[in-house]
């Protein structure tokens, strides 16, 4: 059996050292807003390079709190992705606003800048780049625009911890970047979590207020905000994995180039561009002969992923927005064509080379 991630090997290498982390939290008995959280949120700042971190619940509240921070209200309109997990459109929702979708490019598999001009209008306050799969957007051209009509631009990290485009860390290219921490991630913890970077100061103190019920100072509330701390427990488990982030990284990246050196051309692969670096949060290839793909991986117990199955465009619990197929073609023919295998920095070469082999068998080529 190859799952897509095996945490257990992760803490046969590095368990004793997260293990002895928890405890010392446990035995401070700061659990809420305690100094991991602190800690964290300086080694954060002090990684990605930007002025202030705050840590959140989970990544769905960074994208909530920080879309709440930059004013974004009933009516107003967010462009983003259909082609994204659903928290980065649900918590636009959250704040009575409209998520309007914009397709994709086929190579990247990220939003099309090319395509954002056109679905600019008097409403729209915002744009949410994914940085999908660990891929970074083509941040240039996206803030130009941005910049061009006075638009927010909200990062979503959720799958990028540790990718750079023109050497910055995604995060820090646009207004305020979004991560979560769901035990999966490059950078993840062993629960929920979440953290908002930004360089502006307003947008950070109002988020620090956001997170813990609207209060600016103890037991004096100036607004309506929420219950959205980063865990110290899990904070203290996320300074010992901030160490290795890097090499985690890394190792993702040679096992993608290894299963490129073995598939070659017998599928397509998300494309790179120079100015960026991709930290493969996911392998993803794609293949007519998908599914065909898929089912000779489960009958070897190799476990495999579609992400994701329906655009957002088509879910039911955005029918209200009246899309039909058909509107974002390139979403949907993805969406028909696209597999992740495993990926992650334990993945041993010989397991590589025996998914490869499959992949190229059952594509036929």
């Amino acid at each position: 059996m190859i799952p897509m991630l095996d945490l257990k090997r992760e803490l046969a290498d590095i368990g004793d050292e997260i293990s002895k982390a928890v405890d010392k939290s446990i035995g401070e008995t700061k659990f809420i807003l305690g100094p991991n959280v602190k800690e964290f949120e300086k080694n954060a700042a002090d990684y990605l390079g930007c002025k202030y971190t705050a840590g959140v619940a989970s990544g769905t509240d960074a994208l909530h709190l920080a879309l709440k921070a930059s004013g974004i209200k009933e009516n107003d309109e967010v462009i983003t992705t259909p082609f994204t997990f659903i928290a980065t459109a649900e918590a636009i929702v959250y704040c009575g606003a409209k998520p309007v979708f914009v397709d994709i490019e086929p190579e990247t598999m990220n939003i099309n800048p090319e395509l954002l001009e056109k679905s600019i209008t008097e409403k729209t306050k915002a744009i949410i780049p994914v940085h999908l799969f660990g891929n970074p957007c083509r941040m240039d051209e996206i803030k130009q625009i941005a910049d061009k009509y006075n638009l927010t631009v909200i990062e979503d990290c959720a799958q990028s911890f540790g990718a750079t485009y023109n050497n910055k860390q995604t995060g820090t290219l646009g207004d305020i970047g979004c991560f979560s921490f769901f035990p999966s991630k490059n950078l993840g913890c062993y629960g929920d979590g979440g953290l908002i970077s930004t360089n502006d100061e307003n947008i950070y103190n109002d988020i620090m207020a956001l997170r813990n019920h609207g209060s600016y100072e103890k037991y004096y509330h100036d607004r309506i905000g929420f219950n959205s701390r980063l865990d110290d427990i899990q904070a203290a488990i996320l300074n010992v994995k901030i160490k290795y982030i890097d090499k985690a990284n890394e190792d993702r990246i040679l096992a993608a180039e290894k299963y490129k050196d073995i598939i070659q051309d017998s599928v397509s692969y998300q494309k790179v561009e120079n100015k960026s670096k991709h930290v493969y949060h996911q392998f993803t290839i794609r293949s007519e002969k998908r599914n065909q793909i898929m089912s000779e991986l489960q009958k070897h117990e190799i476990a495999s992923a579609i992400y994701y199955p329906v655009p957002l465009h088509l879910q039911k619990s955005f029918a209200s927005l009246n899309h039909k197929e058909g509107d974002l073609p390139v979403s949907e023919k993805l969406a028909q064509e696209v597999l992740s295998l495993p990926v992650n920095p334990y993945l041993e070469d010989e397991e590589i080379t025996i998914i490869s082999e499959i992949v190229k068998l059952a594509s036929g080529k």
